[in-house]
């Protein structure tokens, strides 16, 4: 018998019940439960109320709500009994204090929002190191995303800092924001903002070093024809990307075959179109950069599905390495950009922000490198 429907006086009503009717059928004057065609009613049932509120937790405990208040505060003035009394109450009815009373009351509600345009490895991972960074400060984490909604590329983290009214959160960390000029009325902080450089306080990583070496790795294995599926054009990240890609291969006096450079778009199905159309050209490339893991491991299915083998007759290298790129068949080379880390440092940054601290930097920018895995080698012959 559930524990919700637990009562003092019981009767026991023998009655013809349907079993499609609800295991507890609710009575204005208490709750009836069906069982085996025998109708119990429970009466003088103290029924759940949809939120519990201080009050409950006053009446409850026998004391005022000022007392309950006190104990919420860990304020002096409430008896050690008195107090272990409530904190158990608390417990029991599983209370919790509302943000938005907190905040009214307060000014403060110890919760750090991350906004994020949509969950996908980059900002799943990140997350993963904000939930690291946060343990044992104080704070709590909430996660807004409106799932990557068509309409909301643009402009998304102005609308979402609106929904959030300004009594929600004491921070907020956007992630990969489209634009930078927005005002909340408390600290923010940028992780790989899509327009580079700005007065808000910003966490990045070395994107134009990384692709350098990506580009690096390959030529030491002795390839020239490098081909290199770009990211989103709107991304300063991208943007600096295919820049090392370029920047790389003139330090190595190979001339750019702007043929072999093709929209990536982070996207898995941009790229494997772009990556079929390299790899049916008739001087398709040995090798390709693509500027994330996702667009990397497409490319490695668009090759397989010609009957190409990575790396025999294809190398492969992406950036970021997500947790899919060491899963994928083959493993991937990458560029590892320290992604967990941007977490915990926006996190570090923003509750020193909250705490009115003044940082020794308002930009970071933390250092990639590269992972070497199966999918490259020296090139075949052609």
């Amino acid at each position: 018998m559930s524990s919700r429907c637990r009562g003092s006086a019981a009767r026991r009503v023998h009655v013809g019940v349907p079993r499609w009717l609800p295991e507890c059928a609710r009575q204005h004057d208490g709750v009836s439960i069906v069982v085996d065609n025998v109708l119990y009613e429970y009466h003088d049932v103290v029924q759940p109320s949809s939120r519990v509120t201080i009050r409950d937790v006053a009446e409850r405990a026998g004391v005022s709500v000022a007392t309950v208040s006190k104990v919420l505060n860990q304020r002096y003035g409430v008896a050690a009994e008195t107090f272990a009394r409530v904190r158990t109450v608390i417990d029991e009815l599983g209370y919790e204090a509302s943000l938005v009373a907190q905040s009214l009351r307060n000014h403060k509600t110890n919760v750090i929002g991350i906004l994020v345009a949509d969950l996908e490895p980059f900002s799943t991972e990140l997350l993963k190191g904000a939930a690291d960074a946060i343990r044992g400060t104080g704070y709590e984490l909430v996660v807004y995303s409106a799932g990557g909604r068509v309409g909301d590329h643009v402009g998304w983290e102005r609308r979402y800092l609106s929904r959030l009214s300004g009594t929600l959160v004491d921070g907020a960390i956007l992630v990969t924001p489209t634009v930078v000029d927005v005002r909340y009325g408390a600290p923010i902080v940028a992780v790989d903002p899509h327009a580079g450089s700005t007065d808000l306080p910003t966490i990045d990583s070395d994107n134009l070093r990384g692709a350098q070496r990506a580009v690096e790795h390959l030529l030491s294995l002795g390839h020239r024809r490098i081909g290199m599926l770009t990211g989103r054009s709107d991304l300063q990240s991208a943007r600096l990307r295919e820049e090392g890609y370029r920047q790389a291969l003139a330090a190595a006096g190979v001339p750019v075959d702007e043929d072999l450079v093709l929209a990536g778009d982070y996207d898995p199905d941009v790229s494997s179109t772009s990556a079929l159309r390299l790899l049916k050209s008739e001087h398709r490339p040995t090798a390709i950069f693509a500027a994330n893991d996702i667009s990397a491991i497409a490319t490695v299915s668009a090759a397989a599905s010609l009957g190409l083998r990575v790396p025999a007759d294809l190398s492969v290298v992406g950036f970021d390495n997500v947790p899919e790129s060491v899963l994928n068949s083959p493993p991937l080379t990458t560029i590892h950009q320290p992604i967990r880390e941007m977490g915990q440092s926006a996190i570090q940054l923003l509750i020193r922000l909250i705490n009115g601290e003044t940082p020794e930097s308002g930009h970071l920018t933390l250092a990639t490198s590269l992972v070497v895995r199966q999918s490259t080698t020296i090139p075949c012959a052609i």
